[in-house]
């Protein structure tokens, strides 16, 4: 079922957006040559407990997930898709990261990632995280009232395409509000003017994944949550949620 949010709704989504935005980019800060992952989800552990947030990660275990997620935030590095576990690696010159974080404020919730590289960047990653985010971009773009859910999954696809990127066909975007993953799911292939019609007051988190491979296929690491490039390219991974109001889409997690 999918919920239509009130403006008061709406407005509470955009403090726990707050939320997610100042995690993320303490991770950010946190990450340097040298540092373990497990630093970052420290750093963002420690944003969640000073608003009073509940992290919707932590102890999150869908159907496909052997275990329990351990942690705040997904970290994955490299050819590292999204769902990476942070753990002792220390971060190398040169790594792409990504960092994907949630947080629940007053029974509200937000979901944002973000893709940086550290130390000495690669031409290539900057090239591939530029079009990611362009490919995030065009979806909100998409995101109005009167489209439908087909509308932004055609505007990431066309990006990632030009791209000569890959994206994998079973994750993508998802509705988000009360939960962190709710109806309707927003798959990054689609056809425009199919699916979903774009309301105001829906909320959606919209999360391009491209694979600098061009394939959309991966593989899954043995811990059974991390999503790896069937090649070795590397991947990148930019996340909002946002709102459909009838001026425009509104990106709920900003700073």
């Amino acid at each position: 079922m999918v919920e239509i949010k009130t403006d008061t709704a709406l407005e509470m989504m955009r403090e726990a957006g707050r939320v997610v935005a100042q995690a993320l980019a303490a991770a950010r800060r946190s990450a340097a040559v040298g540092v373990r992952l497990r630093e970052l989800d420290e750093a963002a552990r420690s944003v969640l407990a000073k608003a009073g947030a509940r992290s919707p990660f932590l102890g999150y275990q869908p159907s496909f997930a052997p275990t329990p997620f351990p942690a705040v935030i997904c970290a994955s590095v490299n050819d590292a898709l999204v769902h990476g576990i942070p753990d002792n690696y220390r971060l190398r010159d040169g790594d792409l990261v990504s960092i994907d974080c949630g947080a629940e404020l007053d029974g509200w919730t937000g979901d944002a990632a973000i893709s940086f590289t550290v130390g000495t960047p690669r031409p290539a990653d900057l090239e591939l995280i530029a079009a990611t985010q362009r490919a995030l971009d065009a979806g909100i773009a998409a995101a109005t009232v009167g489209h439908r859910i087909g509308d932004i999954s055609h505007a990431i696809n066309t990006v990632a395409r030009t791209a000569d990127c890959g994206m994998p066909t079973d994750f993508g975007g998802h509705g988000i509000g009360r939960h962190m993953h709710e109806d309707p799911h927003v798959s990054n292939h689609g056809r425009p003017g199919r699916g979903f019609p774009l309301r105001h007051g829906l909320t959606l988190a919209i999360e391009p994944m491209l694979m600098a491979g061009g394939h959309n296929d991966y593989r899954t690491d043995p811990d059974g949550w991390t999503l790896r490039t069937i090649d070795g390219s590397r991947a990148a991974h930019i996340e909002h949620t946002i709102a459909i109001t009838h001026d425009g889409p509104r990106i709920l997690t900003l700073p």
